[in-house]
This record gives C-alpha cells, structure tokens and sequence, in this order.
C-alpha cells in the first residue's frame, strides 16, 4: 500500500512539475511522471526508513514518510531538469 502511495505522491509532484513549473517540457509528461514516481520511491523506501527508524515495524500508511517521497521527487525532477538544461541529456 505505501508503495502505491509514494509513486501517487510521485507522480503529483511530477505533474505539477511539467504543468505548473516547466521541468521536463522539452521530454514530455510521461517522463516527468517516471522520474517523480522514481524519485518518490527511493525517498519512501531507502531516505524516510533512514530518519524515521524504529525497534517494531510500523504498519498503515506513515505521512512524514509520503511527505519525504515527495520531497525526493522534487528533487529528482529539479536533478533531471537542471542536467537536461547544461548537457542536453
């Protein structure tokens, strides 16, 4: 379940960042859309654990957890639009 809601959150941040902000627009939406769903699942699954950690494993859905997938997928997006910009990748 929390694998479907970080590439959700994922995907939000990278439509809002095609739409609204511009990244991407010379790769296209589908791109935008990768890249945020990429991004958020690495900041969900290997970034959130490694500040939030615990003794007992935590179940449900963990919103500081979707926040930093989503925050990871900005970033991402800002990495992949910022190379695009100076080698054309």
């Amino acid at each position: 379940m929390n694998i479907v809601l970080y590439a959700l959150a994922g995907g939000i941040a990278g439509w809002l960042a095609f739409a609204v902000i511009g990244y991407n627009a010379e790769r296209g939406l589908i791109v935008s859309l990768v890249m945020g769903a990429f991004g958020a699942l690495i900041g969900g699954h290997v970034i959130a654990p490694a500040l939030f950690s615990s003794a007992a494993a935590q179940t449900g859905v963990i919103m500081p957890a979707v926040i930093i997938a989503f925050a990871a997928a900005a970033t991402c997006l800002f990495a992949g639009n910022q190379v695009q910009k100076r080698w054309g990748i």
